[in-house]
């Protein structure tokens, strides 16, 4: 496999693709084989749409001079990710942890965008796919480039950081996310440190919250850049932050009111705001990106339906980010609350024990009324007056209707595969 003839045809092309749903002209389609398809399969298909080039690995499919034959698709779309990252020599952020990523990954985008020419991940475009393709599309006017990374087992974030190499890194947080396949919270700290595993052995510089302690014990030899609330000795010291329910930080006389809801997102808004100051942007500048940047994608989304205000936050959930959710909206100043929880996956054998721990922090919430959704809560029900647990989406739909939603402050919140967003056909 000549990696260096690869990237020169690629040069030539507009962009990448994997899908031909999505094959745009003068592309290179790469044929990636997957548990249930074949990609080889569609590289004729491929050429038709107008790519310009095909990465195949059977040879059965070969077509044509556009065609070019390796011995693994995979490996060969991320062997010319290193080579065009390799090529470019752009700055690159790296960007992890268990919760977080893509709104902390935008926030930085919409910051610096303001001074350099910005290409960040698309989506959560986070993995040993995804990586590769969002390093392909970087190109020379690319300035400065924000990887998120993404894991759910050991060896994910270093096998990813040799892809990328990244210059600078920051952790979000060390979560109970993809418990499963980390085997439990210290598999979790262990995977997620493997970023500054790598930037400790190529002496580059790590974005630390202060304020978390696991960060602080991980980093410790590390070159850092600090930031923190009410930490004199960051190297940004963030003066205080509350969300009701939108997220207010108070830095340098400044206050940055953002579109983002709940004290959870306040780490996030500030990491954004610490690595655009060591970046030079300036503070008016960060208030304006930080100000302008509104969620979307069920990601922690304030909405109105009829008479009620609803915070969807249906894009995922694991034990950390509902607990933080929970905390958030009850202690914010609004009355007749609703929770609408769903099941948390990717679990294992931790699954029921966190399902409990959830519905034990709301036994004494006796005015806040809780909708739990799935059978992972179902299965683990305390009946309280203000409990009401169905099994599936479906029972909780069917009986939907003799429960009246008027005037409510409702919590949405759930693992992905529940799509918990559906509930919002239901409430008027």
């Amino acid at each position: 496999m000549d990696i260096k003839y690869i990237h020169s045809l690629f040069l030539k092309c507009s962009s990448v693709s994997i899908d031909t749903r999505n094959i745009q002209a003068n592309s290179l389609f790469v044929a990636i084989k997957g548990d249930r398809f074949d990609a080889n399969v569609f590289a004729q298909q491929a050429l038709e749409k107008g790519a310009s080039y095909v990465i195949i690995d059977d040879q059965s499919y070969f077509i044509d001079h556009r065609t070019i034959l390796v011995k693994d698709s995979l490996k060969a779309l991320q062997e010319l990710a290193k080579f065009h990252r390799d090529y470019l020599k752009i700055p690159i952020i790296g960007l992890t942890g268990s919760n977080g990523k893509t709104t902390t990954k935008e926030l930085i985008n919409v910051v610096l965008s303001k001074k350099m020419n910005t290409k960040a991940t698309v989506g959560n475009l986070n993995n040993h796919i995804g990586v590769p393709l969002t390093l392909l599309s970087f190109t020379s006017e690319t300035e400065i480039g924000i990887v998120e990374m993404g894991a759910n087992h050991q060896k994910e974030i270093e096998f990813l950081c040799e892809i990328a190499k990244p210059d600078f890194g920051y952790i979000t947080n060390f979560g109970k996310a993809h418990l499963e396949g980390f085997g439990g919270v210290a598999g979790v700290i262990q995977g997620k440190s493997e970023m500054y595993k790598y930037l400790s052995e190529w002496d580059k510089l790590v974005f630390i919250n202060l304020e978390d302690s696991i960060q602080v014990e991980k980093s410790d030899g590390l070159r850092v850049f600090t930031f923190g609330v009410e930490k004199r000795n960051a190297d940004v010291n963030i003066t205080s932050v509350k969300a009701n329910p939108f997220v207010e930080i108070f830095f340098s006389d400044l206050v940055i009111k953002s579109h983002l809801i709940g004290l959870y997102n306040a780490n996030n808004i500030n990491a954004a705001l610490t690595i655009g100051k060591y970046f030079g942007i300036s503070d008016k500048e960060i208030k304006e990106a930080i100000e302008s940047y509104i969620p979307e994608n069920n990601r922690s989304q304030l909405l109105t339906k009829g008479t009620n205000k609803i915070i969807l936050d249906a894009y995922n959930a694991n034990p950390s980010s509902m607990v933080v959710a929970i905390e958030n909206f009850i202690q914010l100043e609004n009355s007749n609350k609703v929770m609408i929880l769903g099941d948390m996956f990717e679990l294992g054998q931790e699954s029921s024990k966190e399902h409990r721990a959830i519905i034990n922090m709301l036994l004494n919430e006796d005015e806040v009324k809780c909708y739990f959704v799935g059978s992972a809560f179902y299965e683990n029900k305390i009946e309280q007056h203000h409990f009401f647990y169905f099994e599936s989406f479906e029972d909780f739909s069917n009986s939907i209707s003799e429960h009246t939603f008027a005037n409510n402050s409702i919590l949405i919140k759930g693992s992905r595969g529940m799509a918990l967003e559906r509930t919002l056909d239901f409430i008027s």
